[in-house]
């Protein structure tokens, strides 16, 4: 096609040095073993143990100490009764630091990226924007979490990044709501799990209860069942019932690019994928953050909200209602006619418009979109959320066509009536080059989000789920091409 667009020459590619710490739980079984071991360890070979220890990791992670005492009191009932009484404060630490692992973020893929406007916009220059980029990381068995990084755009639309910081951390998990036992015991009677076992649970719940201890209770509860009976099913099901909302607090101190969200909950146990992120603006004119989100449990997936201010304070919640399913949901960057409205895929093939007076709560979904040309006809998607221009709302697209290669595309839709489609490229934006074919899935470029920021359009996309590349195309020239073509 005859836009220009201009490729950056710069890319971000995963760094295994991205660490954290998790807990190592190797079973009860071994863990009583590996316990004793350690406390028949001397006092003083303990301490220069573990004096080696924070030697040796403590550059790499805040608050080592911390760390291990919290992960000795999740083993401490396996101490033999004695020790409780005995055992020193450096033999604690030790044995939390046995049952402690590093767990490399990016060993996989740092890719599937969105981009903001930072709301600290001091230090920026005329002509210059501030921004905040997210990305999917992605290590060890795969499992993704949400990371950030700070850049600055200058006037040409280059992209500077902000160095990163050398350690990364979780920050601190609050629970945010609790659920109450009454409503949940009439969502339980509906589902087909046998009397006995729905009692038995709700015997063992408070009047009011949190997501932690429902997961707790059910991971044993459903042992019952034999298997080939839908557990891992059953428990999904059960689980969205209740609310999974949770805080994430991070110091005002670290660098954004410290700043990691793991999987907290079993929805998300395997992955927090693809978020999109918007400035999302109230009728007041206030604003804060707001991502969708695909929560992955390892079978089943589920869309969520992350929301935030600051990016040191997050919420998460899920989303609710029929038409909360499935993935790619992108949230317009402020309210259409008085109602949220979103963009979402909730057959796997075409693009939908939802709109809802709860942003919680998404219960009818309408065709916007179908595939109609032949790289996009297995499916189309979007590529972020909606960007306001005079001239409608932009929405960078998806397509996917022959030996499932995903390519980029582009269209446009009315700003008072979004249903309305009044352009689409015919041709794709961006094609995965000779340089961008390979990575862990070949053949794909991909984004969550893009900005506008003087004339341009400033795209950073992911190249074959591997790692991050960047895009900029003239934004009018982008527009004019899309509402040159026949339809």
């Amino acid at each position: 096609m005859s836009l220009q667009i201009n490729k950056i020459n710069l890319q971000l590619t995963p760094d295994n040095r991205k660490v954290i710490t998790r807990y190592f739980n190797p079973g009860n079984e071994r863990s009583i073993i590996l316990i004793n071991r350690v406390l028949q360890i001397p006092q003083e070979t303990a301490k220069s143990l573990l004096n080696q220890i924070f030697h040796e990791f403590s550059q790499f992670h805040k608050d080592l100490p911390a760390v291990f005492e919290k992960h000795f009191r999740l083993i401490k009932q396996l101490l033999p009764p004695e020790a409780e009484l005995t055992i020193t404060p450096d033999l604690k630490l030790l044995i939390g630091a046995y049952f402690t692992m590093e767990y490399s973020l990016q060993h996989a893929a740092l890719f599937n990226p969105s981009i903001v406007e930072d709301p600290d916009q001091s230090g920026a220059e005329p002509g210059e924007k501030k921004v905040i980029m997210s990305f999917r990381a992605a290590g060890e068995g795969h499992i993704s979490s949400l990371v950030f990084k700070r850049a600055k755009l200058d006037k040409d639309s280059m992209i500077h990044i902000e160095p990163s910081g050398n350690l990364m951390y979780e920050g601190r998990i609050t629970q945010q709501k609790l659920n109450s036992k009454s409503d949940f015991e009439n969502l339980l009677s509906q589902t087909v799990l046998p009397v006995v076992i729905q009692q038995e649970i709700l015997n063992q719940l408070k009047d009011t209860f949190s997501y932690q201890s429902i997961e707790s209770i059910l991971k044993t509860a459903l042992q019952q069942l034999k298997p080939g009976t839908g557990r891992n099913k059953l428990k999904y099901d059960i689980l969205s019932m209740v609310n999974t909302s949770y805080e994430i607090h991070f110091l005002p101190d670290s660098k954004i690019s410290e700043r990691v969200i793991f999987p907290v909950t079993f929805t998300e146990k395997n992955g927090i994928e693809d978020a999109r992120f918007v400035k999302f603006t109230e009728d007041d004119g206030t604003s804060r953050y707001i991502a969708t989100y695909t929560a992955y449990d390892g079978t089943f997936i589920l869309p969520h909200l992350i929301e935030t201010t600051d990016f040191l304070h997050f919420k998460s919640s899920p989303l609710h209602g029929k038409a909360a399913v499935n993935k790619n949901l992108a949230l317009f960057p402020r309210k259409i006619n008085g109602s949220y409205a979103m963009l979402s895929r909730i057959d796997g093939i075409n693009n939908y418009l939802m709109f809802s007076e709860d942003l919680y709560l998404w219960e009818k979904a309408d065709l916007l979109q179908q595939p109609a040309y032949s790289w996009e006809f297995v499916q189309i998607g979007n590529g972020g959320s909606p960007l306001e221009t005079d001239r409608g709302w932009l929405v960078i697209t998806h397509g996917v066509g022959p030996m499932r290669k995903y390519c980029l595309g582009a269209s446009l839709f009315d700003l008072n009536d979004p249903s309305k489609e009044s352009g689409r490229l015919k041709e794709p934006l961006l094609i995965p080059d000779e340089h961008e074919r390979h990575g862990y899935v070949p053949n794909a470029v991909y984004t969550c989000g893009a900005i506008i920021h003087n004339e341009n359009l400033f795209i950073p996309y992911a190249i074959s789920d591997y790692k991050t590349a960047f895009l900029t195309v003239h934004l009018n020239s982008l527009l004019d091409a899309i509402m040159q073509t026949d339809q």
